[in-house]
């Protein structure tokens, strides 16, 4: 039996956002790393993280299944973004302490790897469409067999159109498609920004095999909404970067309202849940395709996920050359799984295979970061 003697949350600046770091303690000397997922609202995250260990502390770290069970179900009011962001990132720290401890990698603890490197998919934006045209040529001449594209504006607060902002997006997608013909997986990010009518209609402006997967279209809260949508298009969903839980993506897995399970495993549950929800999804045959928007620790979690199961197509990287966020500053992680080309090599040694430089983590200031608050034309609140 090893001791849990500290559950630490480590909220710091890196790259543009704020990252949180969760570090657990043995009495042994062991520790390790996990993070939360719950972007720009770590202070809540980081609250309900020291809430639970407050009666973690003393468990046996090895009881990890448990250690899950008794976080989720300890108050009468379960469940929730913030309390499964607080769950996974202990959960995932558990998992590479258990590794570390055992010498062997975090795969190693799922079952085993079952691929050597993990496919990945950048993104990329531009203000015209030439200039998109010259990122996509970027990153097809690196390799890339799969991209994505954003619709709107991520910077800054401002006007979210949708017509105005989809009309561009088709033109994008069909220029993309002109450009590099039919080798090429091209998706978009709607980002929940739309209704069920708005995604049907930019949908029908596309034509037939311009675009492979439409993600995130609508906010995930009514299964109902999705199932129209589903008898409106035939264009592949992924779906599940919002998803807190098993519970949350069943109707999702069990009626066919996604093909690709976008489930972050920073916000999902750790591994502990993210093994079962991906276990239902091959049942169904649906591959995943995990959001991976954080740092190094989320990015090897992922990997190791990625690496123990039989239904994956694409990670989401953050690190492609069209983009430059600063996530995975190698000043602050020394050793970090690196993206090699197009794919992330599947690590050997013990646990996640991250290393935190703790001295200047802690030196780091975090920041208040507010996403944009977006507004439609008529003035009124729409989702960023």
């Amino acid at each position: 039996m090893s001791k849990i003697v500290s559950i630490e949350p480590l909220h710091a600046r890196v790259g543009i956002r704020n990252q949180l770091l969760v570090k657990v303690t043995t009495d042994d000397g062991l520790f390790g790393w996990g993070e939360s997922g719950l972007s720009s609202r770590e202070g809540a995250v980081s609250a309900t993280i020291a809430h639970f260990a407050e009666f973690l502390i003393g468990k046996d770290s090895n009881q990890i299944g448990r250690i899950w069970q008794e976080s989720y179900r300890s108050q009468y009011f379960e469940g929730g973004r913030v309390f499964t962001a607080a769950i996974s990132a202990i959960d995932i720290a558990l998992y590479d302490l258990l590794g570390k401890r055992l010498g062997v990698p975090v795969y190693q603890l799922l079952g085993g790897k079952q691929r050597d490197e993990i496919p990945t998919f950048p993104s990329c934006q531009a203000p015209t469409i030439d200039e998109l045209l010259a990122k996509a040529r970027v990153l097809v001449d690196a390799g890339w067999d799969c991209l994505r594209i954003y619709t709107g504006d991520f910077q800054g607060d401002g006007v979210f159109d949708p017509r105005q902002n989809l009309n561009r997006a088709a033109k994008e997608l069909i220029a993309l498609r002109e450009a590099f013909g039919p080798d090429l997986c091209l998706g978009i990010d709607l980002h929940h920004r739309l209704s069920i009518a708005e995604t049907a209609d930019f949908c029908n402006r596309l034509p037939p095999g311009t675009l492979d997967f439409l993600e995130e279209p609508i906010r995930c809260q009514t299964p109902q909404a999705y199932r129209t949508l589903r008898s409106m298009t035939n264009i592949p969903f992924a779906v599940g970067e919002e998803f807190s839980s098993k519970w949350e993506a069943a109707p999702y897995i069990e009626e066919g309202l996604t093909q690709y399970m976008r489930m972050d495993i920073c916000n999902i549950g750790g591994f502990t849940e993210a093994m079962k929800v991906a276990g239902w999804c091959e049942q169904h045959y649906i591959d995943l395709m995990p959001h991976n928007p954080l740092g190094p620790v989320c990015t090897a979690a992922t990997v190791h996920m990625a690496a123990a199961v039989p239904n994956f197509s694409w990670v989401e990287t953050r690190q492609g050359p069209t983009e430059s966020l600063g996530f995975h500053d190698p000043e602050l992680f020394p050793v970090q799984i690196d993206l090699e080309g197009i794919t992330y090599k599947v690590p050997d040694g013990p646990g996640l295979g991250v290393e935190v430089d703790e001295d200047k983590i802690r030196a780091t200031q975090p920041e208040h970061v507010e996403p944009p608050h977006l507004m439609r034309p008529d003035g009124s609140v729409t989702n960023w």
